[in-house]
């Protein structure tokens, strides 16, 4: 079942027994909130304070993304983890595909106590990658990445094409920050399609190579494609984030308990 497209931010505040607990989401390279706002809803609904923002350049169009540089996705999704630090005990970072990245930037930066990843990206595959740079001068556009859904009827509303400008800026922050993957030291869950068409498992190579200081968990997903946000194990990835964020706290209160220290 399709619905009409949604690029606005999501944001919620924290609700019953659960605590200050906050979890910052980051959608993904030409998409917006809109693929992932039931994620969304389904953490709000659990009783946790979420901020998703509209990163810079999405949820317009193309043209604009190809202004942008990630330093200014990065920045907004910095924003909302500080917003969210500010009044939370602990705060979580998710994303998925090129949200990811970012969440694991967040967590290679910043006091995160878990990080929950739906098809990370950190490598581009497409030999032209590397020429993006120069490519950007002469190819303006590339055809779009989207609806990689095996679900029949879903539509994620991204661009309808891949602006190159911003395809070298990707190309960019997902080198700087593989770079960065061994200052992770919170636990890192991934959902992971069997079969996406988007982004290899060279992503998923380099994520496992990184990863020297943090414990990671994949859950493997039979029945979706790249957007599996929106695609049939939807649920799966809703209910195990959740999981997932219970699990870290309590194991967090159980080691504080153990040392003696102090907590709520």
């Amino acid at each position: 079942m399709t619905s009409l497209p949604d690029h606005s931010p999501f944001s919620s505040t924290a609700s019953g027994d659960v605590g200050r607990i906050g979890v910052v989401l980051s959608h993904g390279f030409t998409g917006s909130p809109h693929g992932l706002r039931a994620w969304g809803q389904s953490l709000a609904d659990a009783g946790f304070a979420v901020r998703m923002p509209l990163l810079p350049g999405h949820g317009t169009s193309w043209q604009e993304l190809a202004r942008t540089r990630w330093t200014q996705w990065h920045a907004e999704l910095d924003r909302a983890f500080l917003e969210l630090d500010a009044k939370c005990d602990h705060v979580f970072t998710a994303g998925l595909s090129m949200g990811g990245a970012l969440a694991l930037r967040i967590a290679a930066t910043r006091p995160v106590s878990g990080v929950i990843l739906v098809n990370p990206g950190l490598v581009i595959d497409d030999p032209r990658a590397p020429l993006a740079g120069i490519l950007k001068f002469v190819m303006k556009s590339t055809p779009a990445i989207a609806n990689d859904i095996l679900k029949p009827g879903m539509d994620e509303a991204a661009y309808p094409r891949t602006p190159v400008a911003a395809a070298h800026e990707l190309n960019k922050m997902f080198k700087d920050t593989v770079r960065l993957l061994p200052r992770v030291t919170a636990p890192v869950r991934v959902f992971r399609s069997t079969v996406d068409h988007v982004v290899s498992d060279s992503s998923i190579v380099a994520l496992r190579r990184g990863l020297t200081n943090a414990p990671l968990t994949l859950t493997s997903l039979e029945n979706s494609y790249h957007v599996a946000t929106l695609d049939n194990d939807a649920e799966e990835i809703f209910r195990g984030s959740v999981e997932f964020i219970r699990t870290v706290l309590a194991d967090t209160a159980a080691a504080h308990v153990q040392e003696g220290i102090p907590h709520d």
